[in-house]
């Protein structure tokens, strides 16, 4: 039985601090990037599967060096370069946890929201966030049903929300990965459930 989401991250927060992805551009050269990968060095798969439109994620976590070596052997083998990639020395646990969480119920203050091209790109964007301000990490929502975008959503006193999402919004366009950014200073009560 495949374990779930939330006990892959809760295996992968205590697994190590650093997180690696590649977005390979194909699902078969995906799941033979996954096999190197994992055979490469000590890291723990947390998420191996296609998302729109047509890419395989493939998502690790260990210590610094072994998601280091582990990228690099994933990469290789490629046919081409992979669409994006990740290499997050130091991940905020908030991250993997938005990234697992389901539908629940949050106070929602203010919500900023942030949109990249890549899900490289956005997760980097909000562990920038994250560590540039005191917010609290919603969702992330990668690629699945997103024609290949991701978003977050992070919650916190208005000034916290419009710092993270600036300094989230400045990694992504200096990538040239952003879509769009957005702070809701106070959202209706209405939009609750559907911004987390």
């Amino acid at each position: 039985m495949k374990p779930s989401f939330d006990e892959l991250s809760i295996a992968a927060a205590e697994y190590g601090p650093a997180l690696g992805l590649l977005e390979i551009a194909s699902i078969a050269e995906g799941f033979a990037a996954a096999d190197r990968i994992v055979k490469s060095a000590p890291v723990r798969l947390v998420l191996c599967r296609p998302a729109s439109p047509g890419k395989q994620l493939v998502m690790f976590a260990g210590e610094v060096a072994a998601v280091n070596a582990a990228l690099r052997a994933g990469a290789e083998g490629l046919s081409q370069p992979p669409l994006d990639t990740l290499f997050l020395p130091q991940a905020d646990p908030g991250v993997l946890a938005a990234l697992a969480s389901s539908h629940r119920k949050i106070a929602i203050d203010a919500a900023g929201i942030v949109e990249c091209s890549s899900v490289a790109a956005l997760l980097v964007a909000a562990d920038v966030a994250v560590k540039s301000a005191e917010v609290e990490l919603v969702t992330i929502r990668a690629a699945v049903g997103l024609g290949g975008k991701a978003y977050f959503i992070c919650t916190g006193e208005v000034a916290q929300v419009r710092a993270a999402v600036n300094a989230a919004a400045g990694f992504a366009r200096s990538r040239d990965r952003l879509v769009a950014d957005i702070v809701l200073p106070q959202p209706h009560r209405d939009l609750d459930a559907w911004l987390s």
